[in-house]
C-alpha cells in the first residue's frame, strides 16, 4: 500500500547544522567544508540509490555547497532546507527515481534554487522505506552564484508549503497511474478525507541531522 509521507526541515549553523554534512551524508560522498576545513567522508555508507543535481550544471557538488555556505554571513543562517518523502513501494528502481527526479525539477523550476535529489533504499529493519532527501538552497542560482533568499518558502502565508504537499500526493499518483498501478496516495488528514479513522503511529523517514 503506497503510503504519504513529505516533511520539510531547514539546517541552521545556530544548530550546529551545515550544508555540507547534510549533502555528504545523503549523497554518500566526501565533502570538505571550505568555510571549517571540516572533511565530511561518507563513502563508506550503503543505500544510496542515486545522487544528481538538478538545475546545475558545471560546478561539483561540493562547489555548490560550499557556495551556498559562504553566500551566508551570520552565526545563527539558515544554509540549506530538505523535502524529505516516501516513494511508492510500488514502483521499481527507475520509476522511483523518475518520480524524484521530476518532484525536484519542479522545485527548482518554482523558486531558482539549486536541487540535489538523493535515493535511498531501506535498512533492513526499515521494511520497504524507499525515500528520498530533496536539499535544496535557500537562495537563488542563477547558474553562476547565489542571489536573494527564496522567503516564500518561509512564509506560511505563502501557501507554498501546502502547495508542495499536494503536488507531491498529485505528482506520486501520476506515476502510479502511468506504472499501471492501483495504489493511490492523499496528502488530506483522514478528517479532511472524511474518514473517522483513528490515525496510526507515524512510522517516518529515517534521516540525519
Amino acid at each position: 500500500m503506497a503510503v504519504y509521507h513529505l516533511s520539510i526541515k531547514t539546517f541552521s549553523r545556530s544548530r550546529g547544522q551545515s550544508a555540507t554534512a547534510a549533502i555528504a551524508y545523503r549523497s554518500g560522498e566526501k565533502v570538505v567544508d571550505h568555510r571549517t576545513g571540516e572533511v565530511h567522508d561518507y563513502t563508506r555508507r550503503s543505500g544510496v540509490v542515486l545522487a544528481q543535481l538538478v538545475g546545475v550544471d558545471g560546478v561539483t557538488r561540493e562547489d555548490l555547497w560550499n557556495s551556498a555556505e559562504a553566500s551566508e554571513g551570520r552565526k545563527n543562517s539558515t544554509v540549506a532546507r530538505e523535502f524529505e518523502v516516501a516513494l511508492p513501494m510500488e514502483l521499481d528502481d527507475k520509476q522511483r527515481a523518475a518520480l524524484a527526479l521530476d518532484f525536484s525539477r519542479e522545485i527548482q523550476q518554482r523558486h531558482g534554487v539549486a536541487v540535489d535529489c538523493c535515493i535511498h533504499s531501506p535498512r533492513r529493519d526499515e521494511g520497504l522505506n524507499f525515500h528520498a532527501h530533496i536539499l535544496t538552497s535557500t537562495r537563488r542560482w542563477d547558474g553562476e552564484k547565489f542571489g536573494e533568499k527564496a522567503r516564500e518558502l518561509d512564509d506560511k502565508k505563502s501557501g507554498e508549503i501546502e502547495f508542495w504537499r499536494a503536488r507531491w500526493a498529485a505528482l506520486c499518483n501520476e506515476h502510479l497511474q502511468r506504472a499501471g498501478k492501483t495504489a493511490r496516495v492523499d496528502h488530506r488528514s483522514y478528517k479532511e478525507q472524511g474518514k473517522y479513522l483513528v490515525p496510526q503511529p507515524k512510522l517516518g523517514v529515517s534521516a540525519a541531522a
